[in-house]
């Protein structure tokens, strides 16, 4: 099985997804990420990502604590694709801000500050999108996108379980388009905290959410080894 066909996804909207990758010249971020890490240092296999419409749909009954009916379908519209799009690169954010510290040699250190001026460039996008559209409602639940934001950004917190990290956008003029802590620094998250998270388990050793079968960096693989 290619890398490519390890992913398992549905169709985003393609207007959507033409302003998305835009500033990518037409290739995905992942991807871009992929050919960054690749190109400086080397790289591991990429593992097997779910990115379906019901990975997602879990995603969003786990953060309302209730199954959301119809089921929440991140490529049903616009909106519903720009909500998915938030549940996943500010947590790549997080961990890049968390991970510099711990590197060891110069190469790794400009590679991860490079990826992290994209990630934190898309997550502003992608804010920036929704705190325009805060105030409106996510059709057929009635809940304001901001509301979608804020119940996102309190189960990341949950399943990272290391306090307050993450915050959804306001619906008053105050305006939070960016996310930062009382020093207007970007939140940081370990290795451990990522795993948690994107696994939706809370345990870094319960791979599951949008990496079925864990993931395949030394760090991922010392906690799948020892459950």
């Amino acid at each position: 099985m290619s890398p490519v066909d390890s992913i398992v996804y549905d169709h985003p909207p393609p207007e959507l997804i033409q302003v998305l990758a835009d500033d990518c010249r037409g290739v995905s971020l992942p991807r871009l990420i992929t050919l960054a890490i690749k190109s400086t240092i080397k790289g591991f296999p990429r593992p097997s990502l779910d990115l379906s419409a019901l990975s997602f749909s879990e995603v969003m009954d786990s953060a309302f604590e209730h199954p959301l009916h119809p089921p929440f379908d991140p490529y049903a519209n616009d909106v519903n694709f720009l909500l998915a799009s938030y549940v996943i690169p500010y947590v790549g954010l997080t961990g890049y801000v968390g991970a510099n510290p711990l590197l060891q040699n110069a190469t790794s250190r400009k590679l991860v500050a490079g990826l992290l001026g994209v990630e934190s460039g898309q997550d502003a996008v992608i804010r920036a999108l929704l705190y325009e559209r805060r105030a409106w409602k996510v059709h057929p639940y009635e809940v304001s996108v901001a509301e979608f934001t804020n119940h996102i950004s309190m189960l990341r917190n949950k399943l990272g379980n290391d306090g307050v990290k993450d915050e959804g956008l306001v619906e008053d003029s105050s305006g939070n388009i960016l996310a930062g802590d009382k020093d207007s620094l970007s939140y940081a998250r370990t290795p451990e905290e990522i795993l948690r998270i994107v696994y939706g388990s809370g345990d870094e050793s319960v791979p599951g959410g949008f990496y079925p079968l864990g993931g395949d960096g030394h760090i991922a693989k010392s906690y799948l080894s020892n459950a």
